[in-house]
């Protein structure tokens, strides 16, 4: 209903376990690499918890786009089954034909012996097979036993079934009782997904939205979003939840942007009212006067920020004096309210004697600007041709997130978008936990990431060192120069210790690491795979500044 009146192409909100609308935060991310690493794992049971409307089984919905076409799946999401039942519905999803021989009811035999025989042939065919069952915690102590008892089919170098158990918190305590302790045994791995930090909510609304086809603002105010978040407690459904009423709402009264009182209607509407109403008494104590300070002069910095994507370098420059400055200036103007239009007055003759907009728009710019940090000689054309004569290449994803740049360790291309909806380019030097900073026409200056999410979408570009030999992929053959590179620093990171680990495929290598290094794991070694060995082998390539974040400032 609203979608039309905010620029979407379709509801942003929706509850429905949409993969292409899973926001992956890290712990997402982590939580997706323990599934995909359940495929090669060997058999036995994967186990992914979390709190209701966390994204579970999105993150499973993602995962089952991926599973590879050798890949046999049985998804069961009822699990309120008896044994028996339990053992006709795994039948029944892998297509398995079951023949009752004699009186009464079908019996285990009847069910286990043709889908051990479906195990068996399959393997023999090199395909592997997934047993997934979500909302997990409903399952019956008998009905484990027997999931356990699927493990026992086996060959002699493996396990035939790999089972994966998705559910929320009561999941981890049921295997934790002393009668499925020998269950608990053959868990493979195990990942518990949290809800998201104020940061990574006001990001999953952006990202849903950009999903949804927005283009234009975020049509949240930040005191909304930190709202959603403190009622969503940072659960996506109950952000989903949220968030799609405040749209309504402000549909209907035709406001263009929610703010806090619509976010506290709408959740008046969906949440149960104890949890909507105010905050405690020490809480709210601890808010006080600093609470409307504080609110008032981040809204000022991000208004500052946003503002000075049409400033000249040199405004930004001295915005860090000026913020350090704040405090004395606001208790100035509270005795002299008049000079306040003098300093306004000021400020737009400053800015049209300093020179032109900061903000960088030609990427090739971008680039020669990044490029000065690793050195390279650019000179003119394309800038990522001149970079792949010197052994360097270029990156592109528009859909990277903080976590995933953080863990890169590497300055970078962020594309941004100014009070036009116009987009430029800043280079990023560091990110904290709390702050990134930006050079942008040579002058550095550091941003919550807060404010960097109102102008930022995902996408980052970046340049990596590739191993002699490198056109762009992995290699010809397992002998060729880049293959053996590669092998050659898996090998000096994951030292074999016997001989058989020695003769590992490489892909089962180039796995272990992308697992190791919180990647999603599949084998084969693209450009991100190859940072995180460039990084782990300490190749020379320029870091991301990481530290306390007032040695970032300017």
């Amino acid at each position: 209903m609203y979608a039309q009146f905010f620029g979407l192409k379709q509801d942003p909100f929706s509850i429905a376990p949409d993969p292409h609308y899973l926001f992956m935060s890290e712990r997402h991310r982590e939580a997706l690499a323990h599934l995909l690493y359940g495929l090669g794992g060997g058999g036995g049971f994967v186990l992914l918890s979390g709190e209701i409307g966390t994204g579970k089984t999105t993150v499973c919905r993602c995962f089952l786009e991926q599973i590879p076409a050798n890949c046999n799946v049985a998804y069961i999401f009822n699990p309120k089954l008896t044994a028996g039942e339990l053992l006709q519905s795994v039948c029944d999803e892998f297509r398995i034909p079951v023949q009752h021989a004699g009186p009464g009811a079908p019996t285990a035999k009847d069910f286990t012996d043709p889908l051990n025989a479906f195990l068996l042939r399959t393997h023999a065919a090199g395909q592997n097979n997934v047993l997934i069952i979500d909302e997990a915690q409903n399952l019956s102590a008998d009905v484990l036993e027997q999931l356990r008892l699927l493990t026992n089919l086996e060959t002699n170098e493996r396990k035939l079934l790999q089972i994966i158990l998705i559910g929320q918190p009561e999941l981890r305590k049921m295997l934790a009782r002393p009668e499925l302790e020998q269950l608990a045994q053959r868990v493979i791995a195990r990942f518990h997904l949290d809800a998201l930090t104020e940061a990574e909510t006001a990001q999953y609304i952006r990202h849903r939205l950009a999903v949804a086809g927005l283009s234009g603002a975020l049509p949240f105010d930040r005191k909304a979003l930190q709202r959603i978040h403190q009622l969503s407690r940072g659960v996506p459904r109950r952000i989903n939840l949220l968030c799609g009423r405040a749209l309504l709402g402000a549909y209907a009264n035709g406001q263009a942007t929610v703010d806090r009182r619509v976010v506290d209607k709408a959740a008046a509407e969906v949440f149960d009212p104890a949890e909507t109403a105010a905050p405690a008494r020490g809480r709210a104590a601890a808010w006080g006067l600093g609470l409307i300070s504080g609110a008032a002069l981040f809204g000022a910095g991000l208004l500052a920020f946003n503002s000075s994507l049409f400033q000249p370098a040199t405004a930004v420059a001295t915005a860090s004096p000026a913020r350090a400055a704040a405090p004395a200036a606001k208790a100035s103007a509270a005795a002299t309210p008049a000079s306040s239009p003098a300093a306004a007055a000021a400020t737009p003759a400053a800015s049209a004697a300093a020179g032109p907009a900061f903000l960088v728009r030609d990427e090739s710019e971008a680039w020669r600007a990044l490029a000065a940090s690793w050195p390279l000689a650019l000179g003119e054309g394309d800038p990522c041709q001149a970079a792949q004569r010197q052994q360097v290449q270029c990156f592109r994803s528009s859909r990277t997130s903080l976590a995933l740049i953080r863990q890169l360790g590497r300055p970078g291309l962020l594309t941004v978008y100014d009070e036009s909806r116009q987009p430029g380019y800043a280079l990023l030097t560091g990110l904290t936990e709390q702050d990134a900073t930006l050079v942008l026409g040579g002058a550095a200056q550091t941003v919550p990431l807060t404010a960097l999410a109102e102008i930022w979408r995902g996408d980052y570009a970046t340049f990596w060192r590739s191993p002699p030999g490198y056109s762009g992929k992995t290699a010809d053959s397992p002998s060729g120069p880049v293959a053996q590179w590669l092998a050659a620093q898996l090998a000096a990171q994951q030292p074999a210790r016997t001989p058989a680990a020695r003769e590992t495929p490489l892909r089962a290598r180039v796995y272990a690491f992308q697992l190791a290094q919180g990647l999603v794991p599949d084998g084969r070694a693209g450009p991100i795979t190859f940072m995180q060995l460039n990084r782990a082998a300490g190749v020379e390539e320029p870091r991301l500044q990481t530290g306390n974040p007032s040695t970032n400032r300017p």
